[in-house]
């Protein structure tokens, strides 16, 4: 009898310890900090947008609990700084932005798990590395000029898409892509070139889509090219939905 009543001891303060030891852990992720690294440096044409997406960022930092650091500093691209963050968003960027060393970093930090967030200029820089334009899907091409179109979403189970009419008319600089388009996408929405002027991707022209990239996540929209467009809603949410993704949530 006092040999079962000590098994039955034993068994419930293991039960217990077990069950702190979850809730310990479980708390820990909960409180858990997310980090965002906003990258604004550009090699050529200069986006007069790009303050306006670093304010929506930060507000959406402030809204949905997570912090946001902002650089135009390639050198911060080392493997002991970029170990802060979750998740890197390329902003509007153009040209030639990362060294040899930064580069290398920023590889290794997509591999370790890492998140990445191009948002519209993202997919003009970097030109002559190949493994970034995987990473980014596409490799912008040209754009006609700056008219209105209707953005047709084809997946409204997305973080970033759930939220936006089936189909979303606004105006942007409408990206036409290389056609070498990463076959590793998953496309969450797509142009309607009959809505406007110049586009030369076909029925299937994408405009923002999503992929698990060499152990990380990568998250790219084509729109954001002019200011008023981080102070719309559903644009910005658009950009939220991506950021979480990329994060792993």
């Amino acid at each position: 009898m006092k040999l079962l009543w000590k098994i039955c001891l034993h068994s419930s303060l293991l039960g217990v310890l077990i069950f702190n030891l979850s809730c310990s852990k479980g708390s820990d992720r909960k409180t858990e900090s997310m980090r965002v690294f906003v990258f604004t440096k550009t090699g050529g044409y200069v986006h007069e947008s790009i303050p306006d997406g670093v304010q929506a960022i930060k507000k959406l930092g402030q809204e949905n609990n997570f912090e946001v650091t902002v650089s135009d500093d390639s050198l911060r691209f080392t493997k002991s700084e970029l170990k802060k963050y979750n998740v890197v968003v390329f902003l509007n960027n153009s040209g030639k932005i990362l060294g040899d060393s930064g580069r290398e970093n920023l590889k290794q930090f997509i591999r370790r798990g890492g998140g990445f967030v191009g948002v519209h200029g993202a997919s003009t820089c970097e030109t002559d590395w190949p493994w970034y334009g995987q990473l980014v899907g596409a490799r912008f091409k040209d754009h006609p000029v700056l008219q209105q179109g209707t953005v047709k979403v084809i997946d409204k189970s997305h973080l970033s898409t759930k939220h936006l009419p089936d189909e979303w008319v606004r105006e942007d600089e409408w990206y036409n892509f290389y056609p070498d388009i990463s076959q590793n996408i998953h496309v969450l929405a797509i142009m309607d070139e009959s809505s406007y002027e110049g586009g030369t991707n076909g029925p299937d022209h994408p405009f923002s889509w999503y992929q698990e990239f060499e152990g990380g996540r990568s998250w790219y929209t084509a729109g954001g090219h002019k200011k008023e467009h981080y102070q719309d809603s559903l644009f910005v949410k658009h950009i939220l939905g991506g950021i979480l993704y990329a994060a792993g949530k």
